[in-house]
Formats: structure tokens, sequence, C-alpha cells
């Protein structure tokens, strides 16, 4: 078995005893914590797909995270169906709003793109907090009656957590290790080379767009299915931007495990600035700004580009290698 093949048949059976044990062992706030963070992981993800892989900078990801949450609640009471039946719909509806965003947005540039994506949230909140069938600004909560044992509803919740936050990591490895995926760091690269040779950019960067708001859909569909509450200012607050930037700008954007550890970060900070110091509002940015400020200075490429060189670990890379020159030159 290759080196490669045996990383991933050991990561997925930890992942699987990870799932299994923790409902088991673990009180309701450690398994809600657990599941927050394979949320972020897989949002995280998403966004650096985005902004990592195809030179896609986004302000604007709350849009898929509040879409996902309201579409799930709203399937939940219309379609009399339990949450975690209702959460496929929170994914289509992401992916259906980025189809139909990708032409207007792909038509502008860099900072411009990611303005206009975040105009587009913006939009999305006014016209949730002004819909009366919606909750308007005073949100709603999520219909329950279809829950027949409220106990093992948070193990399922916990369980979608790891199937999305573990599917992320395995499914944007798995995207740029295909043809597509070489197409989107070419275009990342250099654009008008990649066009040059003949790679359409708008088709190679449509699917990632797609796929990123998929993604972030169905985990803020499940974030909010754990809460059982949502209102339009914690659903399409910019915060969920800040903590897909955070994570993936210190960790290492373009990488697999740099927004894991960014993640890790972000919530190992959370905990002790919030939890342990009590620091609130202000102060609790401020640090959190510090630390990204620091890390931008010392390590440019983020934790992981720091640490891989140093180790020589190699990591889940996405990265091709030349084929060795056979013959005489």
């Amino acid at each position: 078995m290759k080196a490669r093949s045996l990383r991933w048949v050991v990561a997925a059976l930890a992942a699987l005893a990870f799932a299994l044990l923790l409902p088991r062992i673990a009180d309701a706030g450690t398994l809600r914590l657990a599941g927050e963070i394979l949320l972020a992981i897989g949002m995280v993800q998403m966004w650096n797909l985005l902004a990592g892989y195809t030179g896609l900078f986004s302000l604007g990801h709350q849009l898929f995270v509040g879409l996902g949450a309201y579409t799930l609640y709203e399937a939940t009471q219309r379609f009399g169906i339990a949450p975690h039946w209702a959460l496929p719909f929170a994914g289509v509806m992401g992916a259906l709003v980025a189809v139909l965003l990708a032409p207007a947005l792909f038509r502008l540039r860099e900072a411009y793109f990611a303005i206009g994506l975040w105009v587009f949230a913006e939009i999305g909140y006014l016209i949730v907090s002004k819909t009366p069938a919606l909750g308007t600004t005073s949100g709603r909560p999520l219909d329950l009656s279809n829950v027949a044992d409220p106990e093992a509803f948070q193990a399922i919740v916990f369980w979608i957590a790891c199937a999305i936050g573990l599917g992320s990591l395995a499914g944007v490895y798995a995207l740029m290790r295909s043809r597509l995926g070489l197409a989107l760091l070419t275009v990342r690269d250099n654009e008008l080379a990649a066009a040059s040779v003949g790679v359409d950019v708008w088709r190679v960067r449509f699917p990632a767009f797609v796929i990123s708001g998929f993604g972030c859909a169905l985990a803020g569909g499940a974030y909010y299915m754990g809460t059982m509450f949502v209102s339009p200012e914690s659903a399409f607050d910019i915060n969920w931007v800040v903590m897909m930037m955070f994570a993936t700008l210190i960790g290492g954007i373009g990488t697999l495990e740099g927004p894991l550890i960014g993640v890790l970060i972000w919530f190992a900070l959370r905990e002790l600035l919030t939890g342990s110091l009590g620091l609130q509002g202000g102060w609790y940015l401020i640090c959190m700004g510090a630390v990204a400020m620091v890390v931008s200075l010392m390590a440019p490429r983020g934790l992981w580009g720091w640490l891989q060189p140093r180790f020589g670990w190699r990591g889940w890379s996405v990265l091709r290698e030349p084929p060795a020159r056979t013959g005489a030159p």
C-alpha cells in the first residue's frame, strides 16, 4: 500500500472512532463544541477552495450560511419532516444561488468580486429581516415536532457535523487532484496565461464557486440545526467570513492543512479569551486581530507554510510533480 493511501486509511479509521466514541463519553457542551469545530472546518475549506485554489477572494460567504439556515428551517416546517432530512435542501439552495449569481459576479475581478458578493449578502439579510413569514428581525425557532428523541437528535447533529467537516477535507483533496483541480491552480496562478493555453477560465471557476456555495450552505444549515434558533443578525453576520479568513490566512491559504490548523487556533483563542479571561466585544476582536498580525509578519505563508519546510512534512499535498525524464537528452 502506498504511503498516501495508508495515510488516508489511518485518517478514516481515526475519524470513524472519533465519531462513534465521542457521543458516548462527552457531555452535551463538549459535543456541541466539537460539532462547531467540525462545521467551521467545512466552511473554511469551502472558503479556501474559492480564495486559495481558485483566486476568488470572498467577503460574502455569510450569504450561503444564512441561506442554508433559513432554507432548512423553512423546509422542516413546510414539509413536516425532521430537520436532518431537510438538510439537503439547504445545500441545494446554496448551490442554486451560486449558479444565479455567477454570471454577474464573474464579470468582476479581485476586490470588486469580494465586495460584490458582500453586497448580495447584505441584500439577502435585508430580504429575510423584512419578511414576516421568515420571522423578520426577531428570528424563528426550529420546528422539532417531528423529532422523536431529542437526545438522539443531538448525536445526529454531531454525526452530520463530522460528515460535513471531514467530508470537506476529502472532497477538496479529491477535487484538487483531478483535472479540474489542475486547471483551477493554473487559473489562480495566472489567469491570462491559463486562457492563452486554452483553459476556459469561466467554466473552470464556475463549478468551484457552486461547490463552495453548496458546502457553506450545508454547514450553515447544520450549525443552526444544532442551535435550534436562527435570526438574520446571526445567520448573515460578517463574522462568519472573519472566521473563515482568519483561519485560512494564519493557517496557510491554498493548503488543506493550513485552514484546519487555523480553525483549531480560532476556537482555542475563543475559549481562552471569552471563557478563561472573560474578554468580550471589542477586546476579544482586538486580541484576535493582534494574533493575525503577528502571524502575518512572522509567517507570511501561514503556520503550515512555516512549519512544512522546516520539518519536511508533505501532508496532503495537491501539487503535481513532472514525470521523470527518460532516454538520452
